[in-house]
């Protein structure tokens, strides 16, 4: 059985992220999508959040499991069997910093290998930054994110 995990700090998801958790579920037996607690950010939500948005968003896919992490994701991937790591690409500056996370994880994990997905054209420019500098003036965000998180979104920028 192939596990696979696609890591990040979906803070807050996009309909990027989601198009690459929904092709990624179809290449894989089992997919872990692993929110990243990093201190290094300072997050819109916390990671209980963010898990209970991806929950929402995924609902009761068959073979997609919600999970959160620190640390490195060589060390998790370990830790819950996983032994492919899907990366989503939007153009060559994406390429760039994906491949040096895809040689450190190769020195960290040999039994891990890693899966590029190009983004679909129309989630190009989307980036959960982005959400949130349009979010932060009120702009309409509905092409961004799923409607299942839009109001968890605007909630946050109303305080």
């Amino acid at each position: 059985m192939k596990k696979a995990i696609y890591a990040g700090s979906f803070d807050p998801i996009t309909l990027g992220h989601l198009d690459i958790i929904k092709r990624s579920a179809k290449l894989f037996d089992s997919l872990v999508v692993a929110v990243l607690e990093n201190p290094n950010k300072c997050s819109l939500f916390t990671v209980e959040e963010r898990k209970k948005q991806l929950e929402l968003v995924l609902g009761e896919m068959e073979n997609i499991e919600v999970a959160s992490f620190s640390g490195l994701l060589a060390d998790f991937a370990r830790e819950i069997g996983a032994t492919v790591a899907v990366r989503g690409l939007r153009n060559a500056v994406d390429f760039a910093s994906e491949y040096q996370m895809y040689l450190i994880n190769r020195k960290l994990g040999k039994e891990m290998e890693t899966v590029f997905l190009a983004a679909d054209e129309d989630h190009i420019s989307l980036s959960s930054t982005n959400v949130k500098e349009v979010a932060v003036f009120g702009g309409n965000i509905d092409f961004m994110v799923p409607q299942e998180i839009k109001p968890f979104i605007i909630e946050k920028y109303k305080k």
